[in-house]
């Protein structure tokens, strides 16, 4: 659907630059936005490499099963319908730490796994469980300790202090986590009844 609506805009714009005889400047523009688009992808990627090597170490090394671990108690009250040994769990809290360093492109495999982990056990494969719905509101909230990916946007457009964002992000995507998981559990306790 987005796709849709892109190229819609897009057409809408070819044809007003023919319609206003403005074709130049429209040729323009789409060498200078790929340009940009290219310039701006090399200045994120060292930052964003460093961070997903970040994480890749910690899988590799066991510090994530360790978070997994010691989170996997809260876990499991935010998800009663998964068992305590569920792999589900160990995926959600990858899926957790890799979003709270502001590492979506690392998050996704996780929660991808998470997702299919849980599929596993669902008996109606084209509904979604409660367990996958939670966990898509955690995921979509993702509390961001740090906000890597707009910090080296910050950083490429030239930003005095880019890390000054940090306060504000933690606060906003906690108070979208909580009010995501509040609704969760009450619309939840209400279908019960």
């Amino acid at each position: 659907m987005v796709s849709i609506i892109w190229g819609f805009f897009i057409f809408i714009g070819v044809i007003f630059s023919v319609a206003t005889g403005q074709v130049e400047s429209l040729n323009n523009q789409i060498l200078n936005g790929a340009s940009d688009g290219m310039k701006l992808i090399f200045e994120m990627l060292p930052i964003l490499v460093l961070w997903t090597g970040v994480m890749k170490i910690a899988e590799n090394s066991g510090i994530l099963q360790k978070f997994s671990n010691l989170v996997r108690p809260v876990l499991h009250k935010l998800f009663p319908s998964l068992r305590y040994d569920d792999p589900a769990l160990g995926y959600i809290a990858s899926n957790i730490a890799a979003n709270a360093l502001g590492l979506g492109s690392a998050a996704t495999p996780f929660g991808l796994k998470a997702m299919e982990e849980m599929q596993k056990n669902n008996p109606k494969k084209d509904t979604a469980t409660e367990a996958m719905i939670t966990f898509l509101i955690l995921n979509t909230g993702g509390v961001t300790i740090i906000p890597t990916t707009v910090i080296a946007l910050r950083m490429s457009q030239g930003s005095a202090n880019p890390s000054e964002i940090i306060i504000t992000s933690l606060l906003a995507t906690f108070c979208s986590s909580f009010a995501g998981l509040m609704l969760d559990y009450f619309l939840r306790k209400r279908k019960r009844l």
